[in-house]
């Protein structure tokens, strides 16, 4: 039997994974102009997926540490087929910690979104796609979606820390998390403090609250990470 014409395929079947309905909504609009080869259900991160499909991509962005339940949550879900991981994170650890879990992909933002439609068709014909171990992915590489802050001038890593900031982890929480150097922790935030023109943690969480770094969702209560 021979393969179907490729434009009487039907389009991969996608669920975006985040807590943050703004990171959720930028990726969807990556793939926009890609409807007839993937098809995004937006998943609301409260709850489960309403209908089987194809791919959940899991967005790394603000996220538990994998070993904390998020991750397993999803490739737990019997509605699930296929699960990736969209990520900045390309350290060996971390992709090792992943691949141990079970993912099928694990695929890096700095991806265009030709790229990354390719690699979620190649992972839902059974392929396992990891990008490649990167110790150090450059802000201006990332080209995945969007994040709060992003029209203040915060990188997507900046970003990341200050919502990590505005849900109460301390310094020592935020390395363990994404998988950083207190020191890098520390770099990042004092960059992030002079684009949002505060200088002191509080006033970091009071404008991280007011520019929509607080969880839209939260599938589960974040670990006493030690």
């Amino acid at each position: 039997m021979t393969d179907a014409p490729s434009d009487l395929r039907k389009p991969l079947t996608a669920a975006l994974v985040n807590d943050y309905d703004l990171v959720v909504r930028g990726v969807a609009h990556m793939l926009d102009d890609y409807k007839d080869r993937v098809s995004v259900v937006e998943l609301d991160a409260g709850t489960d997926v309403a209908e089987p499909v194809d791919i959940a991509l899991y967005d790394s962005f603000a996220q538990a540490p994998f070993d904390a339940g998020d991750l397993a949550d999803v490739l737990n879900n019997p509605k699930v087929r296929r699960v990736v991981v969209y990520t900045w994170n390309l350290q060996n650890d971390v992709i090792r910690i992943a691949l141990e879990m079970g993912v099928d992909g694990y695929l890096s933002k700095t991806l265009p979104a030709e790229g990354l439609v390719k690699a979620l068709e190649r992972i839902n014909a059974g392929e396992r796609i990891v990008s490649r171990v990167q110790t150090q992915v450059e802000d201006d590489e990332l080209v995945g979606g969007d994040w709060p802050g992003r029209a203040e001038g915060l990188t997507q890593r900046e970003s990341e820390i200050i919502a990590h900031i505005t849900q109460g982890l301390s310094n020592q929480q935020i390395a363990s998390t994404c998988y950083l150097s207190i020191n890098s922790v520390k770099s990042y935030i004092r960059s992030a403090y002079r684009k949002m023109g505060v200088a002191s943690r509080s006033q970091a969480v009071l404008w991280g609250v007011e520019h929509g770094f607080a969880p839209d969702h939260l599938r589960r209560k974040r670990p006493e990470l030690s």
